[in-house]
């Protein structure tokens, strides 16, 4: 092997660089283990390594031979791995939990991306959250509600991972919702895999992830931990338009490419036996439970996160869902697709969030036929839903580990903007929806959240209601 020529390079640099990163990955785990002791100085300190050890590199990659091009690498690769576990040890560390809205790895919330922050072995998380609900006895058109206050275990999850070596790891969630799994009705209780996916790590910049993923639409279908977002209850945009928890089995591409993220997949396409006017796609989802695989869908994400604090990108998602059924007029294919927009900027004790997205349904006539839907139960052929939501951390900076955030969110949504001629809408479903709360940790992990929501749709039948939400975190 030729030995490097370029002043301050050793023929043994090569050795002595393995060497080193070996070192750093020791280090990266006694870290993570004693991430208590003043974590910040030691991340720090890692960092700089990191840093030299690449400056070192490119130094010996302009003078080196074929055999040493393949260690240098080889060593890169080993290098890139110590940044994915650096930057993951940040928000894997006990004492420094991310404040809301700050993401993990890829694009996952906190705890849901722990794993990427283990050396080897097993990882274990979670989240909670507690709901009460409080309705106005009263609709807008002075009708009675007929609404019954509630009080629920909401959720309970549990995130486990493992991660087998450099290359490979597991992580699923397993979700009990309302505190039991009932009696065959969902409304009382049910356990769910929200994803279970193997990821393949090749570099930071393109990886591989195969099994039942959580699509990348919006912002809290992949955040969904309470801490993560503002109000006691997920934006009614992403629940009615964008059908958040959404996931599908399929297989793609993830990564952070310079001042870009993003997460593209192949997967099962909805199935329009179950769309609706009121909720167009959520009974739609197959969840990886028996799915119908007639057809398949493609979905995709790209961010901007260049700028610290700020994240503006886009997401989609388009694919046919007749699942090879047929109306009473034939084949047909149902293409549903969606495009959002959607921007974050967290500045010091500010956060801002807006979101606007569109969605469509092919051959909404005949779905209508295929469900015996009429009148103003009709699938949409359009659906549209924005929202904008502002908040202010008044403890900022004194507060230390505390917060304490008054926020305001304004929605806008219509399940049924557009619906197939001879069919109406119903206007129950133009919905303006205004959410005024104040969000309280005494701790990063811990959450208690109080808010009021004024509702109206074009048939002044909406309800309008308080809500009380513990949240948790680890």
């Amino acid at each position: 092997m030729g030995a490097p020529t370029e002043p301050g390079v050793s023929p043994d640099e090569a050795s002595l660089l393995k060497r080193l990163v070996s070192f750093v990955l020791l280090v990266v785990a006694l870290t993570a283990g004693a991430a208590a002791q003043d974590s910040e100085a030691r991340i720090r300190e890692l960092e700089k390594k990191v840093e030299e050890l690449q400056h070192r590199l490119d130094r010996l990659a302009s003078t080196a031979d074929e055999l040493t091009r393949a260690q240098i690498e080889e060593l890169r690769r080993q290098i890139d791995v110590l940044t994915r576990e650096i930057e993951n040890l940040k928000s894997a560390a006990p004492e420094k939990a991310p404040p809301s809205g700050v993401r993990g790895a890829f694009g996952l919330g906190p705890a849901a991306s722990k794993i990427y922050g283990v050396t080897r072995g097993v990882s274990i998380g979670g989240y909670g959250e507690v709901l009460y609900q409080n309705f106005d006895r009263r609709r807008d058109d002075g009708a009675p509600s007929d609404r019954a206050d509630s009080i629920d275990l909401a959720r309970a999850v549990f995130y486990f991972g493992y991660k087998f070596d450099d290359r490979f790891l597991f992580n699923s969630e397993i979700e009990y919702e309302h505190a039991s799994t009932g009696e065959g009705a969902e409304d009382k209780g049910e356990v769910s895999v929200e994803f279970a996916y193997l990821d393949y790590l090749i570099r930071r910049g393109v990886n591989l992830r195969a099994g039942l993923v959580l699509l990348p639409l919006g912002f809290v279908n992949e955040l969904h931990e309470p801490p993560v977002f503002l109000g006691a209850r997920r934006p009614e945009v992403e629940e009615r338009i964008l059908p958040t928890t959404w996931r599908e089995l399929g297989v793609g591409v993830f990564g952070d490419a310079g001042p870009f993220a993003y997460r593209a997949y192949l997967v099962d396409g909805l199935d329009a036996a179950g769309f609706s006017g009121s909720d167009p796609l959520v009974e739609g989802r197959q969840g990886g439970s028996n799915a119908r695989a007639e057809d398949f869908a493609v979905t995709g994400r790209l961010d901007f996160v260049g700028v610290p604090g700020l994240l503006i990108g886009a997401s989609g998602y388009t694919g046919d869902s007749a699942q090879g059924r047929r109306s009473p007029g034939g084949r047909f294919d149902a293409r549903v697709s969606l495009l959002d927009a959607h921007a974050e900027w967290r500045w010091r004790g500010v956060q801002v969030r807006a979101l606007a997205v569109r969605g469509t349904i092919g051959d909404a006539a005949e779905v209508n036929a295929l469900d015996h839907l009429s009148g103003a139960e009709s699938v949409p052929k359009r659906f549209t839903g924005k929202y904008v939501e502002a908040g202010y951390d008044v403890l900022f900076p004194r507060g230390g580990r505390a917060s304490l955030v008054p926020f305001a969110r304004w929605e806008r949504f219509d399940t049924q903007e557009a619906v197939p001629a001879g069919y109406a809408a119903d206007p129950g479903n133009d919905v303006r929806l205004w959410t005024f709360g104040l969000q309280y940790r005494p701790i990063p992990q811990v959450v208690v959240k109080l808010d009021y929501q004024d509702v109206r749709n074009e048939a002044r039948t909406g309800v309008d209601q308080w809500n009380l939400a513990l949240g948790w975190l680890f």
